[in-house]
């Protein structure tokens, strides 16, 4: 499922609401480089695959904008090396 995930850039986030219940992807942007910092999906939306398209959203808008990637969130980092095709967005 591909989630139309929102970019929030007065909250530095992209956000999905999803049974009443907001998953983000918290980051900070500085010089061209995005720090990726964390990722929040609560317990009971566990599963469904929206820490991956809110990462997916965040690198994919890295790479409209011309940003390199820090990724500080350890799911982030670990998404990346399973996805090489994002690999070149790396700081």
């Amino acid at each position: 499922m591909s989630r139309a995930v929102q970019h929030n850039k007065s909250q530095q986030r992209f956000e999905w609401l999803e049974d009443g219940q907001l998953s983000v992807l918290d980051y900070r942007l500085e010089n061209g480089v995005i720090d990726l910092v964390h990722t929040s999906v609560p317990e009971a939306l566990g599963g469904r695959g929206i820490a991956a398209d809110l990462t997916r959203t965040a690198l994919e808008t890295a790479r409209k904008q011309g940003w390199r990637v820090r990724p500080l969130c350890s799911y982030v980092a670990g998404y990346i090396r399973r996805k090489p095709e994002y690999q070149d967005l790396l700081a």
